[in-house]
């Protein structure tokens, strides 16, 4: 790894997505891989690592494209990478890979698609909209007393409303009674590395802990609008013991 460094130059940019103010939001690393540049995926896994941010993206031009560029081509490839593992989708770092191609390459392509491994993932841009269209991810019933040692380090059971589970993510959905307070989802503290302990099958690879909006739980912004669900993320089987904001999470319960 560090003759491949001291020999290639990489363009890595630092992304905060979701939000308008400098250091906020969820940041994501994006490499865009020129085209006389092969990495091989453990080099992948290796620079996510040395990043160490909840996930590495890498833009890599499409096969199909015979003249590819950052500005003009409106077909990609794109991989993520946590620190320890390749993750199959991730929204925040596909929000942040199309922001760097359509601002920093000045790509003036109307849609641009991603080839991934959850399939083409098609993203747009519309004055300064970006918007993305990403697959579903039903969820299904899931027996309480088969993971009932793992809610217990979550949250207290009188606050759950229903657990459900997405066998394509592998992701738990914990919905909270929409009496809770939003105080209370906010000032959870989970041990992370009990997560693990309780769950180490292979089923789960991260918690959504998620509260309906509502003016009487005190699930509103600054203006009083009110928030259609406020969640909270864990994924410490991949390497993200708490995501502090995440977009792909919404795939699996919009369902």
């Amino acid at each position: 790894m560090e003759d491949f460094i001291s020999k290639t130059k990489l363009p890595i940019y630092i992304v905060h997505a979701f939000t308008d103010e400098a250091f906020r939001g969820n940041p994501a690393a994006v490499c865009p891989v020129p085209k006389n540049v092969e990495l091989s995926e453990s080099q992948m896994q290796r620079l996510a690592a040395e990043i160490n941010l909840s996930e590495t993206a890498y833009i890599q031009f499409s096969q199909q494209d015979k003249q590819p560029t950052f500005e003009n081509s409106d077909r990609f490839s794109l991989r993520w990478f946590t620190p320890i593992i390749e993750v199959p989708l991730c929204g925040h770092a596909t929000l942040a890979s199309a922001a760097i191609l359509f601002n920093m390459y000045e790509n003036k392509s109307p849609e641009i698609t991603f080839d991934s491994k959850s399939g083409p993932l098609i993203v747009s841009q519309e004055d300064d909209t970006i918007s993305l269209d990403f697959p579903l991810n039903p969820t299904q019933k899931q027996d309480q007393n088969e993971i009932k040692e793992l809610l217990k380090e979550i949250c207290d059971a009188s606050i759950i409303f229903d657990v459900e589970y997405s066998p394509t993510t592998k992701k738990l959905l914990v919905r909270l009674k929409d009496e809770t307070p939003r105080s209370a989802l906010e000032e959870m503290k989970i041990d992370t590395e009990l997560l693990v302990a309780r769950e180490h099958t292979g089923k789960i690879k991260g918690v959504i802990v998620t509260l309906k909006g509502s003016e009487n739980n005190g699930s509103f912004d600054k203006h009083g609008n009110v928030y259609d669900f406020v969640s909270r993320y864990f994924a410490p089987w991949v390497g993200i013991p708490e995501d502090p904001v995440t977009g792909c999470i919404a795939l699996t319960f919009l369902t």
